[in-house]
């Protein structure tokens, strides 16, 4: 099952959104979410964890962040664009400064370089997606 699929399974129509868009949005948020969990947790098990300390917390708040946008964009019925939107600014956000702190570390951290990765695809994701919009 795609996201795309769940998306036009729903009887209330997606009107003025690209629904490949909004699939996209989505699953970024989802996968950049497990990045963002994971990195933290393997930046605990580092040796210099203390110096990681400002990675571990913009890693745990993006992971958030995330799942809270994955989980609005997957509601359709009575959706609200202006907190989507909002919603999409605010995740946009978090993950900049998540992959700016990821990458600080990804020379020394491949973790933190997978996670800087699919923060950035998070970040377009939600840029085109408030694109899509308007």
């Amino acid at each position: 099952m795609s996201t795309t699929a769940m998306i036009n399974s729903h009887p209330n129509p997606t009107s003025g959104l690209d629904v490949d868009r909004l699939a996209e949005a989505i699953d970024a948020a989802l996968a950049c979410a497990q990045s963002c969990t994971a990195c933290a947790d393997a930046c605990l098990a580092e040796e210099a964890v203390a110096d990681l300390r400002n990675c571990i917390r913009t890693n745990l708040d993006c992971a958030d962040v995330c799942v809270a946008t994955a989980s609005v964009l997957s509601r359709r019925t009575g959706s609200n664009l202006t907190v989507v939107t909002e919603l999409l600014k605010a995740c946009r956000a978090a993950c900049a400064t998540c992959a700016e702190d990821c990458e600080a570390h990804a020379d020394m951290h491949e973790h933190c370089k997978l996670c800087a990765d699919a923060c950035r695809r998070c970040e377009k994701a939600c840029s085109d997606l408030l694109s899509a919009i308007g």
